[in-house]
């Protein structure tokens, strides 16, 4: 388990003591876990205090799944002081090291890179990006160089914006996690909203690797999947009562978070749709002759096909669940 920064908000040694007796407790030392430090972990005093509680700022570590295959391994990078030579010069050349061991070596299939500053700040402001553009441009060429000549997977994560968003650079995914505690800096539709992310990794095969690796324009091996897990105190369907056939009508969902926050259910909101057994979600490939209508995520669309009673379409939010039924008519 990797905690990003700004777990606490000034640095003082008393900061640290309560955040891993937090950690501590809830974890009941079942799960290890990384500290990324950001901003707030130097905020009125120096990035030791927290070196002497949760150790080095910066690390290389790798993790194979229980199924077997080849190994993930994780680069963790301190931009504290908001640049990453500020924060200590010596862990560009670590990062250099781990990636070009990770090419070279066929027990790694993937990689990802994690720092608190993202790389671009996808806000209007950019204020809560890298410091040093020449930085963030060297990381982007190394990431997608690695992605490119080895054929193997990368990822990079970051936070420090206050909203969460996903991109590709060069085919490179970039992850930006939004607030766990705090308030969110942008509106709901822009990924303003609190919450935390979890990730899937598959592991990267030899074969895959090399066909990647043989086509510059791929954007590489599909080995990893991330859920946005948005808070959820309320969810909601909205959907009219009933469909003509042959027409669509639309279905949208809403969540609401403390302090009365609606949150519309889409990217980078991570739901699951489902619909009674007359009623398919996805596209219209997957129709059949006993579907009375069909609903498609992407569009936010439910076509009615055929007068048979209703059909049921529900939503899954982070465990929570919603539904509403849609007649269907002449």
């Amino acid at each position: 388990m990797l905690f990003r920064s700004d777990f606490v908000d000034t640095a003082y040694p008393a900061d640290f003591a309560l955040a891993k007796r937090i950690l501590d407790e809830e974890l009941g030392g079942t799960v290890p876990y990384y500290y990324v430090p950001g901003n707030h972990e130097i905020m009125g005093a120096p990035i030791t205090n927290f070196r002497s509680v949760f150790g080095d700022t910066w690390r290389v570590f790798d993790h194979r799944g229980a199924a077997g295959g080849t190994a993930t391994r994780f680069i963790t990078l301190d931009t504290s002081a908001g640049t990453l030579r500020g924060s200590g010069f010596e862990q560009v050349r670590m990062l250099r090291a781990a990636l070009d061991g990770a090419a070279a070596d066929p027990r790694i299939g993937s990689v990802v890179v994690l720092q608190h500053h993202p790389l671009r700040d996808p806000t209007p402001a950019q204020a809560s990006q890298l410091g040093d553009r020449k930085e963030a441009a060297l990381l982007e060429r190394w990431l997608a160089e690695f992605q490119h000549d080895s054929g193997k997977g990368v990822l990079f994560v970051g936070s420090h914006v206050g909203a969460f968003h996903a991109d590709r650079v060069d085919g490179v995914p970039y992850l930006v996690n939004g607030n766990t505690g705090k308030n969110p800096s942008a509106a709901p539709h822009l990924g303003g909203f609190s919450g935390w992310t979890m990730f899937g990794v598959d592991p990267v095969s030899r074969a895959e690797a090399e066909r990647a690796r043989r086509d510059p324009l791929a954007e590489g091996p599909r080995w990893v999947s991330a859920e946005v897990r948005a808070h959820v105190d309320a969810l909601t369907v909205a959907a009219p009562p009933r469909a003509r056939i042959g027409t669509s009508v639309p279905v949208t969902a809403a969540l609401t978070q403390p302090g009365g926050r609606q949150v519309p259910v889409a990217a980078p909101v991570s739901a699951d749709w489902t619909g009674s057994t007359n009623l398919p979600v996805g596209g219209a490939a997957g129709l059949r002759p006993w579907h009375a209508a069909w609903f498609d995520p992407a569009t936010g669309r439910l076509t009615a096909l055929r007068a048979s009673g209703s059909v049921r379409i529900a939503v899954t939010v982070n465990g929570v669940r919603a539904e509403a039924t849609v007649a269907l008519t002449r």
